[in-house]
């Protein structure tokens, strides 16, 4: 059990998304960055699709109402459990009555916590995720607040056996760190300024060649009206060859749709279901991640990569991911 004693900016209970239900107007949600949250739920012996709790730029206040195996990733907001820095990405016991806080935001801007048998919630439509507009999902369909008791799930024995063995390595301190973590390469680094692949949009025929030049070659900055819905960008105006109606149709998770102001919005985990604005590019998945961390001033760059190339990249990314998994289920398994 986890008490919020401080709610922080944003902070919610997200996971892989609620999906099947967009043809009936309801959004797919999620996490915004789904590779720490799978990370996070591999340390602690979850499986992917396990809710985690986002947390976004100014964290909250936790209090552990019991003994936790927790794993946190994403970007760095400076945690401590008892006033003690943390590491970030390997598990971490914290014993009954640590308070988990977090400080200044280091890089990135959303943090994933993972607790052991997972966040506690009831499924909405098949999904823990919290959309916030429609007030469903997640904890009561809301933002976590002061004085919420939140509830983990039941670990497995092996998960058990190893966090016996990290509680009797406590000694007098309240918590503890595993002695391990992932090789550099596999932990991303997020920076201010990013360039982020991107395949062809679907209306992409539709812009002319100086804006399709400026789309690929200039900077962009993300505005501060950005939030989990779309990332607004600020730049150079891009333009139609001659204005076009376009009936509606579906958009997805890093969709660049292209207003009539000429100014690219971003479309992310809480995008609507569909939408009539021409579509210059898509961010390919497996960089998702490195716009998802962005933080307001930021700035993005775009390149281009055909579709073939975007998917060997996410395949790649999955493979790495199933190494992952096995590799730390072993460390999970057979102790530190």
């Amino acid at each position: 059990m986890l008490m919020i004693e401080k709610a922080g900016l944003q902070t919610t209970v997200q996971d892989l998304g609620r999906m099947g239900f967009q043809k009936y107007g309801v959004i797919a949600s999620g996490v915004m960055d789904p590779y720490a949250h799978r990370l996070a739920n591999i340390f602690v012996g979850n499986e992917e699709d396990e809710p985690t709790i986002e947390i976004t730029l100014i964290g909250p206040h936790i209090t552990f109402l019991s003994d936790c195996l927790i794993a946190l990733t994403g970007g760095d907001l400076s945690p401590s459990i008892n006033g003690c820095p943390i590491n970030m990405w390997r598990p971490v016991f914290a014993s009954k009555g640590c308070k988990l806080t977090f400080g200044k935001a280091l890089s990135g801007c959303r943090t994933y916590l993972a607790v052991a048998g997972g966040i506690a919630v009831p499924k909405v439509m098949g999904s823990r995720s919290t959309f916030l507009r429609a007030g469903i999902g997640g904890f009561d369909g809301r933002a976590l607040q002061k004085g919420d008791l939140i509830p983990n799930g039941k670990v497995s024995g092996t998960i058990s056996s190893f966090v016996s063995r990290l509680s009797k390595s406590t000694a007098d301190a309240s918590f503890t760190q595993v002695n391990w973590m992932l090789m550099g390469r596999d932990i991303p680094i997020y920076k201010t300024s990013v360039t982020v692949r991107i395949t062809e949009g679907r209306q992409e025929y539709l812009f002319d060649k100086k804006s399709l030049d400026i789309f690929t070659f200039n900077e962009f900055k993300i505005s501060p009206d950005s939030d989990r819905m779309g990332y607004r960008l600020k730049g150079p105006k891009l333009a139609l060859k001659e204005q076009k109606e376009l009936l509606s149709e579906a958009v997805s998770f890093g969709s660049v749709q292209v207003p009539p102001d000429g100014q690219p919005i971003i479309l992310m985990a809480d995008r609507q279901t569909t939408g009539g604005y021409p579509k210059i590019g898509q961010v390919a998945t497996v960089d998702l991640t490195k716009v998802s961390q962005l933080k307001p001033g930021e700035s993005i760059r775009f390149r281009k990569i055909s579709l073939e190339e975007a998917q060997r990249e996410l395949l790649e990314e999955r493979r790495l991911m199933e190494r992952l998994t096995r590799s730390i289920s072993l460390k999970l398994r057979d102790g530190e």
